[in-house]
């Protein structure tokens, strides 16, 4: 008996040092990739300023091509926005904020299963002959202290995501 209250005190002390542990973390995150693209800023903007094109080259769209997808707003650019529920990828909202073709694409993105909002953008350089697209995304994780020990590895939970999305956006730009 002596033994099981140990465990369970040593238990109990391990949740409440991972809570109290999570509430002096930054709720704060940012993840972001860079990649160049053999292809005009136009074009490149083109695919990523219509919501309808991401699932040509999104890595979530990619794993569920079953995502059940609405769309509303304007077709593209500012005021576009898409919504989308998947059983593997989750359900989420993203509007299209600000955009300045084809040099940058601001967006804010929702979760709602977990209650948070992420802003972003895309950053389209002219770099030679192509472009230097850097796609970058800020979140809070707000007050729940197990959602910020989530947002220390937010860059390696989502990186490896916008790399295969910058990959297979790079594929699609430099086609014919």
């Amino acid at each position: 008996m002596k033994a099981l209250k140990i465990l369970l005190i040593a238990v109990v002390a391990l949740i409440v040092l991972l809570c109290a542990g999570g509430l002096l973390l930054s709720p704060k995150f940012t993840v972001s990739r860079t990649t160049t693209i053999e292809a005009a800023p136009d074009k490149v903007y083109a695919l990523i300023a219509d919501p309808r094109g991401w699932k040509q080259w999104s890595a979530w769209n990619r794993r569920d091509p079953a995502m059940a997808i609405e769309y509303s707003g304007a077709a593209s650019g500012a005021g576009a926005v898409w919504a989308w529920k998947s059983k593997s990828q989750g359900d989420g909202r993203m509007s299209f904020t600000t955009a300045e073709a084809p040099r940058r694409l601001g967006y804010e993105l929702f979760f709602p299963d977990f209650g948070t909002t992420s802003t972003g953008e895309f950053r389209l350089d002219p770099n030679g002959g192509g472009t230097q697209v850097t796609w970058t995304m800020d979140g809070d994780m707000g007050r729940n202290p197990i959602y910020r020990w989530m947002g220390l590895f937010m860059n390696k939970m989502v990186g490896p995501d916008f790399d295969a999305g910058l990959a297979h956006l790079k594929a699609l730009a430099e086609k014919g």
